[in-house]
């Protein structure tokens, strides 16, 4: 477990606060590169994981930020964004529109803004889970915060 926070947890605690934010970032005892990995850690439900993920939007990145239990639909974020063609980013986009490692990878704290979609369905839990910006790192928030500080548009993902 690292002792001391990832620069990229710091980054995201800054962007966190600057929001408005009311969660703390949580060092985990070990990685959590899944939904199920981080609901295991947190002792949530699946579902009440924001799992990030970067797509590649005719070139340009995409936040999804999709319950744990959802898979993401790319016909369908193509057709609710506009975009011809939605498919998943490579890693290398990923840490380019991020900063941050994919299994890591958090709602805000990218070098530039990111458009973001948000999962309806996240709304279903009082208290959601999103990535801190590295693997051993989560934060709690809530469906209407993550909205607010990622400037998200709520959408049907799945």
């Amino acid at each position: 477990m690292p002792e001391k926070l990832h620069p990229n947890a710091v980054k995201v605690a800054a962007a966190l606060r600057e929001q408005g934010a009311t969660g703390e970032i949580l060092v985990l005892t070990e990685s959590a590169p899944t939904a199920a990995a981080a609901a295991a850690l947190v002792g949530c439900e699946v579902g009440a994981i924001a799992n990030s993920l970067i797509f590649d939007a005719d070139g340009a990145p995409l936040l999804v930020l999709t319950s744990g239990a959802h898979r993401v639909d790319t016909g369908l974020i193509a057709r609710t964004v506009g975009a011809e063609k939605v498919r998943r980013a490579t890693p290398e986009f990923v840490r380019e529109a991020t900063g941050q490692p994919i299994g890591g990878v958090a709602p805000v704290g990218h070098p530039a803004p990111v458009r973001t979609l948000v999962d309806t369905w996240l709304g279903k839990h009082e208290v959601v889970w999103a990535a801190g910006g590295h693997p051993h790192t989560v934060f709690p928030t809530t469906f209407e915060e993550l909205v607010r500080i990622t400037g998200g548009t709520p959408a049907e993902v799945e």
